[in-house]
């Protein structure tokens, strides 16, 4: 009888996050310090909430696509069509701000089936196919509007301006749909088959998932995301503006966040909390550079170090893992050259991995 080694366990991509987070806090907070400011004073930690808001707004509807092995880069294009059709229609009056609301995402849901279709039924891949309906929009957008547009009531702004203490309504609002798409992936029949189809979607389509269909759902939950944001920006601004998605880079960026939140560009593996972790490193870098003034092209600069950083970690982190998955196969310590005995079964995890 041989005894087992035990193997330590590691931490899961989402707690390594937020330990980045930490980090980061700690370190901002003492760069902070040297010019006089505090960086968990009220004002701060709402500027930091604040920025959170429409970039994770876009990047939870990203990170639907891409845990679908797919991209979606008309996201900024939406967000400024959104902005447009929600100041348009409510025109400062009250009573259209439903109407108005309905429409926009009704719009936003159109624009993301006619995604999700060309992706599945015309098979163009998502990286392609968004681009040239994001280009169709822009087109549309500045054939159609020379400026801003439309006006947003004073009640609706509210959505953009108002608060509970420190923490805006909007970031609230943010976090609840976070919550109720984690549960979306991790408790229903569409995230189980969402994980299987970006994992691999010819095995899902053996195994009897309609892979069409998840895709689809979440190409219009990308664009539904990207519309809501759009009705954030729109409250803030009071106008409906036709550069304010492109201006704002949420293509990259809310790709940048999925990425350092740990979900895979390929597919298959990831979580929303991740994704808001990443946006919230994204959020504090932001307002420490913004504090300590530091030049805007350096923020990219710095945005890109911190993305392969982070990527490279967690590709070492898979290779570790490969290497010791497997201990009595091929090329183990033991030499046995023996492969694992008993039937191996892959079962789709609330994360996405196969075990």
């Amino acid at each position: 009888m041989t005894a087992r080694t035990a193997t330590p366990r590691r931490l899961d991509t989402v707690a390594i996050v937020y330990l980045a987070l930490v980090v980061v806090l700690i370190v901002s907070a003492i760069l902070v310090a040297t010019v006089g400011r505090n960086l968990l004073s009220p004002g701060s930690i709402r500027d930091i909430l604040t920025g959170m808001s429409v970039l994770g707004l876009v990047a939870i509807g990203q990170t639907l696509v891409i845990l679908g092995a797919s991209l979606d880069l008309s996201v900024p294009y939406v967000v400024s069509l959104s902005s447009l059709v929600a100041a348009t229609t409510m025109n400062g009056s009250p009573a259209m701000i439903v109407p108005a609301v309905l429409l926009t995402l009704g719009v936003c849901a159109l624009i993301g089936l006619a995604n999700g279709l060309i992706v599945t039924v015309l098979r163009v891949h998502g990286f392609v196919a968004t681009l040239g309906v994001g280009l169709i929009l822009k087109g549309y957008l500045d054939t159609t509007y020379q400026g801003t547009a439309g006006t947003v009531p004073r009640e609706f702004q509210l959505f953009g301006a108002t608060g509970i203490g420190p923490v805006p309504i909007s970031t609230i609002t943010m976090l609840v749909l976070a919550a109720l798409v984690a549960l979306l992936l991790s408790r229903t029949r569409f995230g189980h088959h969402l994980f299987a189809v970006g994992g691999n979607s010819e095995v899902a389509r053996l195994s009897g998932v309609r892979t069409r269909l998840p895709l689809i759902g979440a190409h219009i939950g990308s664009s539904v995301f990207a519309g809501i944001a759009g009705l954030l920006l729109a409250s803030r601004l009071g106008v409906g503006s036709p550069t304010v998605g492109p201006q704002g880079g949420y293509d990259l960026l809310s790709i940048a966040a999925v990425v350092l939140g740990g979900t895979l560009l390929m597919g298959g593996r990831g979580s929303i909390w991740g994704t808001i972790g990443g946006v919230a490193i994204f959020a504090v870098l932001d307002n420490v550079m913004s504090v300590l003034q530091v030049n805007p092209f350096l923020k990219d600069v710095v945005r890109g170090l911190v993305i392969i950083v982070a990527v490279a970690v967690y590709a070492r982190r898979r290779i570790i893992t490969k290497h010791i998955r497997f201990p009595g196969g091929r090329g183990s310590p033991t030499g046995s050259g023996a492969a694992p005995s008993g039937p191996q079964t892959v079962s789709i995890t609330s994360e996405g991995g196969s075990r």
